[in-house]
């Protein structure tokens, strides 16, 4: 698989990742024979990106993961770039995003991964004002020179975050949801991080599975699965979910996006190729409940180029039934 490099950290790394919010069970249950196995065909396909958070599950899918890279053995797993991610388990205030705090969250990784130093860690959407704090900023430093982290970056909910974190000379990383259903970070974030040997990690990029074509208006989710409990933001930020497109108007674009896809490619698969070829994206992580999912999302890095007649459709898809909605909001 193609590896594209995080300037900033100088190391490179899959442009398929594997985000593992579903291993941590917040989308429904995975048991842990299913996400060990998820994880061993991802990295099988050439992922070497995974990406987690102290969040999911509570420590789980860290945990999991940890289980998984040390069954790997020291040969296999170094050339692994975990990053996880803290700060959701606070009050999510401004003054929470404190030194003491951040060596606490960050112990807490270190113990469930098995870690010494973490490779990546990134604040998770935290609130706004947190990007702009030198001092939050001067404590990241100081996680690095005490070891405790290899490199930090951030996950941003809007493209003004992504731009503050981007002029912070020591942010390696910005994830930020890209998709063939929000397009506005490639008008200036992607070529900002470009141009700073920043990494952008794409998540979301199948819009929750809206790209995946696989849901109907009828399609009932599962209590526990946030695309049933998060429509309209009742528990985090609505953009997550769904990439906040509403759901009826969603799945009827899915339809049409999924006919402009090339012959031989699932829909899934071009969503996953769109966001790999626009400049500036390092690396997507799209989410996997099966080896199989694993694999596809995976092969999607082995594709041709998605043509420019499909480029320009997709453009106008979102144009004409998506933008509206979101465009402003992020």
């Amino acid at each position: 698989m193609e590896r594209r490099e995080i300037g900033r950290m100088g190391r490179s790394v899959s442009v398929v990742g594997l985000g593992t919010w579903q291993l941590g069970a917040d989308w429904g249950s995975v048991d842990e024979d299913e996400a060990l196995a998820v994880l061993d065909a991802a990295l099988e396909s050439g992922v070497t990106l995974l990406d987690t958070a102290d969040v999911y599950g509570d420590g789980r899918s860290e945990r999991l993961i940890g289980s998984f890279l040390r069954q790997l053995g020291p040969a296999r797993a170094g050339g692994v770039l975990v990053a996880t991610k803290m700060g959701r388990r606070a009050p999510q205030r401004p003054s929470e995003f404190t030194l003491d705090n951040f060596r606490a969250w960050t112990d807490r990784s270190r113990a469930n991964l098995g870690v010494d130093t973490l490779d990546l860690v990134q604040l998770h959407c935290p609130p706004t004002p947190v990007f702009s704090a030198g001092a939050v900023y001067d404590a990241l430093d100081t996680l690095v020179d005490e070891g405790r982290v290899a490199a930090y970056g951030v996950s941003v909910e809007t493209c003004e975050e992504a731009l503050t974190a981007i002029a912070r000379p020591g942010v390696a990383s910005v994830q930020i949801i890209v998709n063939a259903f929000r397009r506005k970070p490639l008008e200036r974030v992607l070529p900002a991080a470009r141009a700073a040997g920043v990494g952008i990690v794409a998540r979301v990029p199948l819009a929750s599975g809206l790209l995946s074509g696989r849901y109907r208006q009828d399609t009932v989710f599962a209590a526990d699965d946030h695309r049933a409990y998060n429509r309209r933001g009742e528990s985090f930020d609505v953009g997550e979910t769904f990439s906040g497109v509403d759901y009826a108007v969603g799945v009827d674009a899915a339809v049409e996006f999924a006919a402009l896809v090339p012959d031989g490619v699932s829909p899934a698969q071009a969503a996953l190729r769109w966001v790999v070829q626009q400049p500036g994206v390092t690396s997507v992580i799209p989410g996997a409940r099966t080896p199989e999912q694993a694999r596809g999302n995976s092969g999607a890095a082995l594709l041709p180029e998605l043509s420019e007649v499909t480029l320009k459709a997709v453009e106008d898809l979102y144009d004409r039934r998506i933008r509206d909605l979101v465009h402003h909001r992020w």
